[in-house]
């Protein structure tokens, strides 16, 4: 019996330690990324570029709305052949603008998933380097947290040690 009361509590303390050693805290990296230096010049080149392709986009577009309306105006004038032929060729031209507009967007959203994966590339060492100054066992992703105490938030203080370090980093366009 002796025995077995000390098992036990020799188990309790060894639970004890154990559990007080684990260090656990969570960051936001999303608040990361749209509020530390680098991530909000990662916003603004991403915007930039999205810009640009809509202006694009929209210069392409409003050429074929004319040509669409200078072609409604023309039904009576031409031919029927004329108008069908220029139709099919409208509808080519339309069809290339759908295929071109799908390729500047799956060429941004590639862009972006690049650059954002650059900057986490750089977020990661700074992380690491904090976690084993500060003996942290594990880092979880705030958005996987429901509830949790503050002071074990560390995303404030990884983003004034990554604006520290780095100001600005070259994006890919």
């Amino acid at each position: 019996m002796k025995k077995n009361f000390f098992f036990f509590i020799f188990f309790f303390l060894k639970i004890s330690f154990v559990s007080a050693e684990n260090n656990i805290t969570y960051i936001d990296l999303n608040f990361i990324l749209n509020n530390s230096i680098v991530g909000k010049s990662l916003k603004e080149h991403m915007l930039s570029i999205n810009n640009q392709n809509l202006n694009e986009l929209n210069k392409i577009e409003e050429i074929l709305k004319k040509k669409e309306s200078e072609l409604i105006s023309q039904k009576n004038i031409i031919s029927k052949d004329d108008f069908e032929k220029k139709i099919l060729n409208l509808s080519n031209e339309i069809n290339d603008f759908n295929i071109k507009k799908k390729k500047i967007n799956d060429q941004f959203n590639e862009i972006k998933i690049k650059n954002t994966k650059k900057v986490l590339e750089i977020l990661n060492p700074i992380i690491k380097k904090y976690v084993e100054k500060n003996e942290i066992s594990i880092v979880l992703p705030k958005k996987n947290i429901i509830v949790g105490r503050k002071n074990l938030d560390i995303t404030n203080v990884i983003i004034q040690i990554l604006d520290e370090e780095i100001k600005k980093i070259e994006f890919l366009k």
